[in-house]
């Protein structure tokens, strides 16, 4: 395994771990949202889109995440609200990112979204 490889699975598993040592609050129901985010700053090349991905899904919310030429992260994010809130939260204070700006729009709900996807 070459040493480049070796690095991505260390960084996955970090993650990975990361996510799971998560304390996610209880949340009350609320009503669901569907946002657009883009996520300004040094969130490329840090794992930002997969703790997003990882994250998403822990919360049981929809969309998709997907690094943009421009160095930033772009993502729609689907599910009750105070879940989304928690989400863009939680991301914009990683230690090892740093996310400058979080450019949100609400944006119409897709019925049909059933799952979080990592887009490349």
């Amino acid at each position: 395994m070459s040493f480049k490889k070796l690095a991505l699975k260390i960084k996955e598993r970090f993650v990975v771990e990361n996510v799971k040592r998560a304390k996610i609050p209880e949340f009350k129901s609320s009503h669901v949202v569907r946002k657009h985010i883009n996520f300004v700053g040094n969130v490329q090349n840090v794992g930002f889109r997969f703790e997003t991905y990882q994250l998403a899904t822990r919360l049981g919310l929809t969309g998709w995440v997907k690094n943009l030429q421009d160095f930033s992260v772009e993502a729609e994010v689907q599910g009750e609200a105070d879940k989304v809130n928690y989400l863009v939260s939680y991301m914009s204070s990683l230690k090892r990112a740093y996310v400058s700006n979080a450019e949100i729009t609400e944006i119409p709900v897709v019925e049909t979204d059933t799952d979080f996807k990592m887009e490349y």
